[in-house]
């Protein structure tokens, strides 16, 4: 699989405060985004996941190290004619309709009008805002902006596009719905890399991920190799037996109406459990294996990073 986009060695710093001291928010960045697939890119807050992109756009100009698209250096006409953007906050010409914002940008890529009519109305429905192509955009909701903004990276038909937290403040509907547009995506052949806060969406739909905490990638790879298969802790409910007598054979979660939530870390632990609600002929109501995920991943570099 080619890689469609490359970063090596990127670092970029800022000058800051009174005295113009150097801030360094890239530190050395490496990470490639193979063809057809979905990146995720994971950090905090200040951690320098939008700096990284501005500089693949062309935004900002890293102090070192090199940046590629397509085989291409980044800032080449040609690296960037097929890429699509979405950023973080994107300004909307507000007292423009849905179908005359996408007009607006298809014209700016030199589209003739009867394929601009053509397309507006195909993105409108893939974003599923066919019925407010008439609407002016100030009168959409966050997640209608988050849609449209969709749309308006897609005018280009672009083989590669840089999502900059496309689910941010999206309800649970919407981020489903965007999740599925994603994956439509990439169903369609091209490559998606995003950015977001929300771990469990990105472990649902991305192929590889990389983790930045302060300017340094501190771990990227496939979903399926980092995040591990071993059972951290089993997670029971069950009921008819006395909570004092599975008190040293777990860490018991609650005791409420009879039943008793119960957190178990070894095996030795779970068959005595499971042996005493046998014993007793008490009942077993749910037996939860709890494996590490994305976010045990995330929450541990943030601690030690």
């Amino acid at each position: 699989m080619a890689d469609i986009l490359e970063l090596r060695d990127v670092r970029k710093a800022f000058r800051q405060g009174f005295l113009l001291r150097s801030r360094e928010v890239l530190k050395g960045i490496s990470f490639s985004v193979g063809e057809g697939e979905i990146f995720g890119y994971l950090g905090p807050n200040g951690a320098g996941k939008t700096s990284t992109i501005k500089c693949v756009l062309g935004l900002l100009f890293p102090d070192g190290g090199t940046i590629r698209i397509g085989g291409r250096p980044h800032l080449e006409t040609r690296a960037k004619a097929g890429l699509g953007f979405l950023p973080e906050n994107p300004y909307f010409y507000d007292y423009l309709t849905a179908a005359e914002f996408l007009d607006f940008y298809a014209q700016l890529f030199g589209l003739p009008k009867s394929e601009r009519r053509e397309r507006a109305a195909r993105l409108l429905g893939l974003v599923g805002m066919e019925k407010a192509a008439g609407l002016q955009l100030r009168k959409f909701s966050r997640g209608m902006l988050q849609r449209i903004g969709l749309a308006q990276a897609l005018v280009n038909d672009p083989s590669f596009l840089i999502l900059d937290e496309p689910l941010g403040g999206l309800d649970p509907l919407g981020r489903k719905e965007i999740r599925d547009i994603i994956l439509t995506l990439k169903e369609d052949g091209k490559t998606v890399l995003f950015t977001s806060h929300i771990l469990q969406d990105i472990e649902m739909i991305c192929d590889r991920v990389a983790i930045l905490i302060g300017g340094r990638i501190h771990r990227q790879g496939r979903l399926a190799d980092l995040v591990s298969e071993n059972i951290l802790f089993t997670e029971l409910t069950v009921s008819g037996i006395d909570p004092a007598e599975v008190a040293g054979l777990g860490r018991s979660l609650s005791a409420q109406g009879g039943r008793i939530l119960l957190k178990v870390f070894d095996d030795v632990g779970l068959e005595s459990v499971l042996d005493l609600v046998r014993e007793r002929k008490g009942t077993i109501h749910a037996l939860i294996p709890r494996v590490q995920t994305l976010e045990d991943i995330f929450v541990e570099a943030v601690k030690n990073p």
